[in-house]
């Protein structure tokens, strides 16, 4: 054997099955496929096909969504290091290829986190692909790339790095201008509780998307959807925890003096109030956070206990919540009686 002489072949067989479908041109030449043998197979009719630069799908016929995702995955990170994307070790066939600083996003992400609103994965043209803002890299065929100075986390979604739902909506809905497609998708982020509402805004105003108008009224409808399932989900905590009834929706005023504020839920034998928090981070959220502020001390000074949930905390802690307003309820014995005030329907 002589220094140039290649090292035997890897065989392809310990591989799962995606990864004996779509490969990169340096995985398979560490398996032993030269350069001139690929594009024999790519030639017009041919076995192989490229499907991105530098990565090839090892059958013909069109790609699946499958193939398609991993291919946009393999051309993304390919350039990372000098090496391509880590394989699985030999005997573990089911183990999932590494990713590094890449992740799935935009309608693609949100068809893999299960919303009906998005298109199957064989109808997207593009997928989309977050990149960190410095990587060299140019779209290319079904693969667009996306650069941000900060990556979130990626969630696991079948093996894959998809991102989370607020920022693939976001990156979604920066590709489109159809006011009814934007409000569904919202709407489903919410009603199908894949997310709340302020962290859906809060990934479009760092876009830099709600000053187009169609997003802002979509923005709106989101808001008062998320309104109502917090409600909804108050007065279920409110009844399947045992707690008394309240007086629903009120506002608040002293007897021939300003108002006071609105209230979700108050209990006035034991001044106890509920507010949900259900602001969402936008451009006026200082002068929406003096507001909160400001009227949630001047309820207290008159002796009225203030109780703000938010709306994540009632859909992941309803026990815990109740037992704060239960805690709240109880220890009104021990205070000083709180000062008069009118309550009226809101």
């Amino acid at each position: 054997m002589t220094h140039n002489t290649p090292l035997s072949p890897r065989p392809l067989r310990h591989l799962s099955e995606i990864h004996r479908r779509v490969m990169t041109a340096a995985q398979l030449k560490s398996h032993g496929v030269a350069t001139a043998e690929m594009n024999e197979q790519c030639r017009p009719g041919g076995p192989w096909q490229q499907l991105l630069p530098g990565v090839l799908l090892l059958h013909p016929g069109p790609p699946t969504g499958e193939e398609r995702l991993h291919a946009a995955l393999m051309y993304a990170s390919r350039e990372r290091t000098p090496g391509v994307p880590a394989q699985p070790n030999a005997g573990e066939e089911h183990a999932a290829p590494a990713y590094p600083e890449v992740m799935i996003t935009g309608l693609a992400a949100l068809t893999l986190h299960g919303f009906s609103a998005t298109p199957p994965l064989t109808a997207l043209d593009t997928i989309d692909v977050l990149v960190p803002r410095m990587r060299r890299l140019r779209s290319a065929g079904c693969a667009r790339i996306l650069r941000t100075s900060a990556l979130p986390t990626p969630r696991q979604v079948t093996g894959l790095p998809v991102a989370p739902v607020p920022r693939a909506l976001a990156d979604a809905v920066a590709e489109l201008t159809d006011a009814s497609a934007v409000r569904r998708l919202l709407t489903e982020a919410v009603r199908g509780g894949h997310c709340e509402p302020a962290s859906v805004v809060r990934e479009l105003n760092q876009a830099k998307l709600l000053g187009r108008p169609h997003v802002v009224d979509a923005v709106d409808s989101l808001l008062a959807e998320g309104r109502a399932i917090a409600e909804d989900r108050l007065y279920a905590m409110v009844h399947e925890h045992g707690l008394p009834d309240p007086v629903w929706n009120v506002d608040l005023r002293l007897p021939g003096g300003p108002h006071l504020g609105g209230l979700d839920a108050y209990w006035p034998e034991q001044a106890v109030a509920v507010e949900l928090d259900t602001r969402a981070p936008r451009q006026e959220e200082d002068a929406l956070r003096s507001e909160y502020a400001r009227k949630r001390e001047t309820l207290e000074r008159l002796g009225i206990t203030v109780v703000h949930i938010t709306p994540k905390k009632l859909r992941d802690g309803t026990e815990q919540q109740a037992a704060v307003v239960r805690t709240a309820l109880m220890a009104a014995a021990d205070r000083d009686p709180a000062a008069y005030v009118v309550v009226l329907p809101r």
